[in-house]
């Protein structure tokens, strides 16, 4: 089974089972990692955007007008960052790491 690489606000990395099918954000919430994903990954808000690390990024299919939409409100937005609900894990992305922005905006609450 792939895994992947959560790196905490705290700085601490914790590589948990990543089951190929389920998004980052559900992988997350698998594993008690702190992403709200508000929206329950339908795309209407920015709280499960993460920071893809550099060398993962190019290997992830470019996200949807209406995922960079949605980034445009995320806080702490980088150029690798992307919204969790939209990373479906593969195959391939057995070891992709990912960072949690420092806060989260929730423009619903």
């Amino acid at each position: 089974m792939p895994k992947m690489t959560f790196i905490e606000r705290d700085g601490t990395c914790r590589e948990v089972e990543a089951p190929v099918g389920l998004s980052v954000l559900e992988v997350a919430h698998k594993h008690g990692i702190d992403i709200e994903g508000a929206c329950e990954g339908s795309l209407a808000c920015s709280t499960c955007h993460v920071i893809v690390d550099s060398e993962w990024f190019g290997k992830l299919k470019g996200p949807s007008e209406d995922e960079e939409d949605m980034l445009d409100l995320a806080f702490g937005l980088e150029k690798t960052s992307r919204l969790g609900c939209q990373i479906v894990i593969t195959e391939a992305l057995d070891g992709l790491v990912v960072k949690l922005p420092a806060a989260t905006r929730n423009a619903g609450k």
